[in-house]
Formats: C-alpha cells, structure tokens, sequence
C-alpha cells in the first residue's frame, strides 16, 4: 500500500491529550440538534473515536440505545473499554467497526451524529443521501468538520511535505482545504435532499499550555498520516518533527498566558421532513 492510500494509524492517548478543547464544538453541535422522535432514540455517531463524545449522548438521552462506529481498531478498543455497557434508564452504548466512506444505515435511526469526521472521507457528501434515507422522518444528521485547513497548521505541514526533501515519500499524504465545505455547501446539499438545515461556522480560539502545545494537538489528528507513513523509520519522522516544529513556533508564538491557536470549524444539522 503506498503512503498516500495507507490508512492513518491511530493513537487514543494522543488524541484524548487535548480531549476538553476538542469537546467544546461537539457540545456546541448538540445543543442546536432538536429532540429526535423516538421515545427511546436509536442514535449512531459516525466516526466515535476514543468514545469519549459518545457518551454524552448517553448523558442527555439515557434511554437511548447508541452505537459508536469507526473503522479504528485502537479508537475502538480504547472507547469499549472506557464506555461500553448499559446506561440509565435502560438505554445502552456500544461500539462497532464500520468505515464512514461506505456505511449505510441497517435499521432507522432518529439521530445520526457524526464529530470531527467527514474531512477524511473525500466525497462524503455524497453519502448524505443514504444517512438521511436511513433516518425516521424527522430524524436528525448532524455533523461537525474542521475548517481550518487554510491555518499555518495545515499549509506549514502541506508545504513541509512537498518540499524536495520530503515529497518523495510524502506525496499525495495531506488533506487540503476542498476536504470539507463551507456551511453553504452543506447547506445547499442537505436541503436538496429535502431536510429543514442549520448551517453555521464558528473560530475558536484555544488557549495552549506546555511546550510546543501546536504540534502536540496535530500529533493527535492533522499530522497522524505523516506519522504513519514514516513509522519505521524514526529517524526520518524526528527529522520532519523537528522542522516542523520550528516552523509552528513562529506561526504560534507562545506568550505568557499560554499559546492561542485559532481553529474553525463547520457545523450543520439536517432534519429529515416528517
């Protein structure tokens, strides 16, 4: 398998190191997502990862009966470990290995959640047609992507990798900024599928501790395909590490309350028509 079609390999503890921060935009997306019409909800979250967001829709719909999906056998370990089993009020959680780019709802389903997801599935708007098929009518998909791929994050990576010394093993690795939509687009494609749609952007701008706390967040989502595709080789991924991390010490200068990065994201929630 080449470096730009391998799968990113996981890492939860990674990932879960800046888990308060990567909460906030899915708490955000939850607050906006209507009532779903089952008593009790079946819900699906679409690329769970380590689980933990999961489990908030246990906090709010007790009785619900949730399955996580990913097609991460770390994520998933990690997230049946910390979460699985029932819930109260007779609702129950559970995880499952399904890959975002080809699922397809088996049962209907009042809630279909996907956080922080759909950037690694290129044309995934061309899956909404069946999630919404597979929703009740009413039913609700909401989902949350970053929209950040034009920050010095991501153009320092891409531009690092494409560099004569990097892009003959790292080209074709990175995402770009076509991995997502604007809100319009999810906008325009969800109604076209005739669903009522809200659709809307927000820039946080989070608040980093600790030393080179930047790379330390990319470690955990943006970077993991470089990461892959030099595992074997650590003296090449400490050469790469170590360029990059000069060049986000000056894109985010630390100050001394902490180092501020800016992050967008983009949100829609889709109520399929009754």
């Amino acid at each position: 398998m080449s470096a730009a079609s391998a799968r990113p390999v996981w890492d939860p503890a990674q990932y879960l190191r800046h888990a308060g921060h990567r909460t906030r935009p899915f708490t955000d997306l939850l607050a906006r997502v209507p009532e779903p019409p089952g008593a009790p909800p079946r819900i699906a979250d679409l690329g769970c990862g380590a689980g933990n967001v999961t489990a908030l829709l246990t906090e709010r719909w007790p009785a619900a009966r949730v399955t996580g999906y990913d097609n991460s056998p770390e994520m998933l370990g990690t997230a049946r470990a910390a979460h699985e089993g029932p819930t109260g009020q007779g609702g129950r959680l559970d995880f499952a290995h399904a890959d975002a780019a080809t699922w397809t709802p088996g049962e209907p389903y009042d809630l279909i959640v996907s956080n922080a997801t759909l950037q690694w599935v290129p044309g995934h708007v061309e899956r909404f047609g069946a999630w919404i098929d597979g929703l009740v009518p009413g039913g609700v998909l909401a989902l949350q992507v970053p929209g950040n791929f034009g920050a010095p994050s991501h153009t320092l990576m891409r531009d690092l990798a494409a560099s004569p010394r990097w892009r003959g093993r790292l080209s074709g690795v990175l995402r770009h900024e076509d991995a997502v939509l604007p809100p319009e687009g999810y906008l325009g494609r969800l109604a076209a599928l005739g669903c009522s749609v809200d659709a809307w952007e927000t820039a946080y701008v989070h608040l980093l501790s600790g030393e080179d706390p930047v790379l330390d967040w990319v470690k955990g989502t943006g970077l993991r395909p470089v990461l892959t595709a030099l595992d074997g080789d650590p003296e090449a991924r400490e050469a790469f590490l170590a360029e990059y991390r000069a060049a986000l010490r000056v894109a985010y200068p630390a100050t001394a309350h902490g180092t501020p990065f800016r992050f967008r994201r983009v949100f829609a929630v889709a109520v399929r028509e009754a």
